[in-house]
């Protein structure tokens, strides 16, 4: 199943509280028992201005469906074409 980066613009993200964030995720997982089995929230990068959540899902169509249900913000959706790391130069 795909892999999908949401890039999300929430201001001030990285000064959010340990109590803010376990109330937003709380939220999102109620979306995602919502939508099924089919999407899946891996985890997320919360940085100063902005959060990247890694979602497993069949098609953008429904990443952005729990960002409308959720009212989050889903600026960019990008499908993950490839993984790399630090063994990705040893070869094969």
């Amino acid at each position: 199943m795909p892999k999908y980066v949401i890039e999300r613009e929430i201001p001030s993200a990285g000064k959010l509280s340990k109590q803010e964030l376990q109330t937003i995720s709380q939220k999102s997982c109620n979306v995602l028992n919502k939508l099924g089995m089919q999407i899946q929230w891996l985890h997320s990068y919360v940085t100063d201005d902005k959060v990247y959540c890694v979602y497993i899902a069949p098609n953008a169509e429904l990443v952005r469906k729990h960002a409308e249900l959720g009212g989050f913000p889903c600026n960019r959706v990008s499908e993950v074409r490839e993984i790399i790391d630090p063994t990705t130069a040893e070869g094969s």
